[in-house]
């Protein structure tokens, strides 16, 4: 049954409705193991909810999504002990330590080697010196680092990130965009949700583009451009650049989210 061909992720129909409000049209998603799939698109496009509908974060308002085998709409909590997730501008919890935090994440996951797993990623992310901190001591950047640290621990077969190194310097992004890099070269997945292009053009190999809770385009990267003289940015722009204006458009019309469908 684990055969490449059966996709680690797929969402039918996954969409996600506030009252009258849209947070996120009907669509459809499969990712397959080796892959580094990307969801891009500006802030407020729908990106933290389809991330957060595959996780089991949320509920999904329709639609049927399976993750590893697990149905995320019925066993969310079996979903989450199986994947790896980086949630937005989450923290580490405020009244431990680095240290133990990555400790009692590592036994939850059952990692092996507890002790030399937490010490060697404080020392990958240069956290020695903070290890006995207690969490809401530390900067906006050292917690993200702890959040990384203790999604990479038990190098998941599945890996979901948002916005991963929104609070990381230069030299700790590259650090990690190569560790993520050689984990899906080792076999592991990765689903990304950002809006930073060039981690796109850098990392992905599948990506697809969304705003106002709508996919424009999915694909490869070299098959989303019209020609090879565009770059990804330009197809960033004419995509969410139209999205925008059809938007306004319906908006003047008085046609309005809750209308659609």
């Amino acid at each position: 049954m684990g055969d490449d061909s059966m996709p680690l992720v797929k969402a039918i129909d996954m969409a996600k409705k506030y009252g009258d409000f849209i947070a996120l049209h009907p669509l459809n998603v499969e990712v397959h193991a080796g892959e580094f799939f990307g969801v891009f698109g500006p802030n407020g496009a729908g990106k933290s909810t389809f991330i957060k509908l595959l996780t089991g974060q949320l509920r999904a308002s329709k639609g049927e999504i399976e993750v590893l085998g697990v149905n995320a709409r019925t066993d969310p909590q079996k979903l989450k002990a199986n994947i790896g997730i980086v949630p937005e501008s989450e923290s580490p919890p405020s009244f431990l330590t680095p240290a133990e935090f990555l400790e009692f994440v590592a036994r939850l996951r059952g990692v092996d080697d507890i002790a030399g797993k937490v010490e060697y990623w404080l020392d990958w992310f240069g956290m020695e010196e903070k290890r006995d901190t207690m969490c809401k001591d530390l900067s906006k950047g050292q917690r993200q680092k702890v959040m990384l640290a203790t999604a990479f621990i038990h190098k998941p077969k599945l890996l979901f990130l948002d916005e991963p190194f929104a609070n990381l310097d230069p030299i700790y992004q590259r650090k990690c965009r190569e560790w993520l890099l050689q984990h899906v070269k080792d076999g592991g997945t990765i689903f990304l949700c950002s809006h930073v292009l060039e981690m796109a053009e850098r990392m992905c190999n599948r990506m697809a583009i969304i705003n106002h809770g709508k996919v424009l385009a999915a694909g490869t990267i070299k098959g989303l451009k019209i020609d090879p003289s565009e770059t990804l940015e330009d197809v960033f722009i004419r995509l969410v650049g139209h999205s925008i204006e059809d938007a306004e458009r319906l908006e003047d019309e008085g046609v309005t989210n809750s209308e659609e469908e």
